[in-house]
């Protein structure tokens, strides 16, 4: 691990990228709320992170906009990368798994959740 130059070591480089000091929380997952306009205390609430940990964060996003952005797109892009990768690899097994019938005694909350799901695909 190593500090970022310039900055207070609270935001640190790790294998998994910038990250808050301390914790294994990146920048990329508070960009994920940042992005989705979440106010800074629920973000702070959800990671439950100090005042000063998501101040921090949000600053070094702030005056780092232009880099976090850029490997938080290729963050992004991998992700994306890896869930289809993963949903092709396990088709068979996951649609093996859904043809089988349910087990005993779970019947009800089974049909529950494809009435659910059937309201969810109609109001599309």
């Amino acid at each position: 691990m190593t500090s970022i130059p310039n900055e207070q070591t609270s935001i640190i480089r790790t294998e998994r990228g910038l990250a808050i000091a301390g914790t294994r929380i990146t920048i990329y997952d508070i960009m994920d709320y940042v992005t989705a306009q979440y106010p800074p205390n629920f973000i702070r609430g959800l990671f439950d992170l100090t005042e000063e940990q998501i101040n921090a964060a949000l600053a070094y996003i702030e005056a780092n906009r232009a880099e976090v952005e850029a490997e938080y797109q290729m963050v992004l892009k991998e992700a994306e990368e890896l869930r289809l990768y993963y949903e092709e690899k396990n088709r068979d097994l996951i649609a093996r798994i859904a043809a089988q019938p349910p087990k005993p005694g779970t019947e009800a909350a089974w049909e529950k959740l494809r009435a659910a799901k059937a309201k969810f695909k109609s109001e599309l």
